[in-house]
């Protein structure tokens, strides 16, 4: 009997401090289901029925402020901008503008720029904010990122100021040579000098208008549209065939070599158009009897085999300076030589949305008195991927042929794509 009192007992006492027990958890999760977390300063139940909806849809961040300037719910972009950290506004105008609202009620917008997070370095955020009441107790602040739209506007009118620039200077020779045409119209050798001169700018004009043309057309086509396997070796010879004249005229030699039957796939125009620019560039800008070589090759890539078409002139070389804006829209190295070659600045800007349009790119390599190297990239065609390699030539050696790459598939050198031509010189 006294065993079975004992364990009675027992029972008891295991029994209520498992009440006990279960009663404090209980009241510890009903505080815990009480805290705020991060998730509940998201959709906390203030918000009015169907706000927390609409504000997910809406392209604009979005913070809701109630009457202590707190957070009740900011999306994903207002916390990715920077405009929410800790459950607080951050920027101050905002701030400010939200209290101005709360208190009477009034919608308010105003732009702002705001330094990038990090280490502040680069370009401002451009924003426009605008606060409105929602309810009785809260604030809705829409913001929305500018900057792009800035930048392309900035990009837009710059380009027209340029345009007008580059129009204006031929079609103002015109107007003064004709001009002069006519003063001198009982001096036949002084007419037929000022129509040569009108003959040459009016050259330049149409150039200028064309080339205003096919950057447009490479901006706003799709390349894939009319696309097809385009030989790479047609291309080289269409590139040199359209720069024979002004090379034959300055005695300069061009040489193509490299892998042969290759293919890309493409627009066959828009790519004979840029390696044809890149082309008469190294023409236009290599001294007199040097030599310009066009090498092309494939090279394996992680995404497919792409095919490298490079063109290395004897030139001057490019600055390291101006290397990073050779391929803005009018950008000029050399201004003057441009103006003498009849260069609009146009040219390489085409090269490289014809190759972003392709999947490609555009490079350049170059040092001062030693010339430069731009290699046009563009993934080979598929049903060239299984051909054959055949051997390598190269434009530059005695021959006028590339050099052979090594075992590695590279070129002779580690610093530039393509081995450089040498140094300017004159042949003899």
């Amino acid at each position: 009997m006294d065993v079975n009192a004992a364990v009675a007992a027992a029972a008891a006492i295991v029994g209520v401090l498992t009440g006990v027990i279960a009663a404090l958890a209980f009241r510890w999760s009903e505080r815990e289901q009480k805290r705020p977390t991060r998730t509940s300063l998201h959709t906390d139940p203030v918000l009015p029925p169907g706000v927390d909806t609409v504000l997910s849809v809406l392209r604009s961040s979005a913070v809701v402020l109630d009457e202590g300037d707190t957070v009740v719910k900011a999306s994903s972009a207002a916390y990715a901008l920077g405009l929410v950290r800790g459950g607080k506004l951050t920027v101050d105008p905002m701030l400010q503008m939200a209290r101005d609202t709360r208190r009477d009620g009034e919608i308010r917008q105003v732009e702002l720029d705001l330094p990038r997070r990090g280490n502040g370095r680069g370009e401002a955020l451009a924003v426009s904010a605008r606060v409105a009441p929602l309810g009785s107790r809260l604030v809705l602040l829409l913001v929305e990122d500018l900057t792009e739209a800035r930048r392309i506007e900035a990009v837009r009118r710059d380009f027209v100021a340029n345009v007008s620039h580059e129009l204006k200077t031929p079609v103002g020779a015109l107007s003064l040579l004709s001009e002069a045409v006519m003063g001198a119209s009982d001096d036949p050798e002084a007419v037929e000098r000022f129509a040569g001169r009108m003959q040459i700018e009016a050259t330049r004009l149409t150039s200028l208008v064309q080339e205003l043309i096919d950057l447009s057309r490479v901006q706003n086509d799709d390349p894939l549209e009319g696309a097809e396997p385009v030989r790479v070796d047609e291309l080289v010879a269409e590139a040199i065939d359209r720069c024979r004249h002004q090379a034959g005229s300055k005695q300069i030699t061009m040489a193509a070599g490299g892998t042969a039957d290759l293919h890309v796939w493409g627009h066959r125009g828009q790519l004979a158009a840029a390696l044809g620019n890149l082309v008469e560039n190294a023409v236009n800008y290599s001294p007199a009897r040097t030599r310009v070589g066009i090498a092309a090759r494939r090279v394996n890539a992680p995404g497919g085999d792409l095919i490298e078409v490079a063109v290395t002139d004897q030139g001057i070389g490019i600055s390291d300076k101006d290397k990073e804006r050779i391929f803005e829209r009018f950008y000029r190295v050399d201004p003057a030589r441009s103006r003498a070659t009849g260069g609009t600045g146009l040219g390489l800007a085409i090269v490289k949305h014809v190759a972003a349009s392709h999947g490609g790119e555009v490079t350049v390599w170059s040092s001062a008195g030693q010339g430069s190297t731009f290699t046009l990239r563009l993934p080979e065609a598929g049903a060239a991927r299984a051909r054959a390699h055949a051997p390598q030539h190269s434009a530059l050696d005695e021959d006028g042929q590339l050099p052979e790459l090594d075992e590695d598939g590279q070129p002779p050198t580690d610093s530039t794509p393509y081995a450089p031509l040498p140094a300017p010189e004159v042949l003899p």
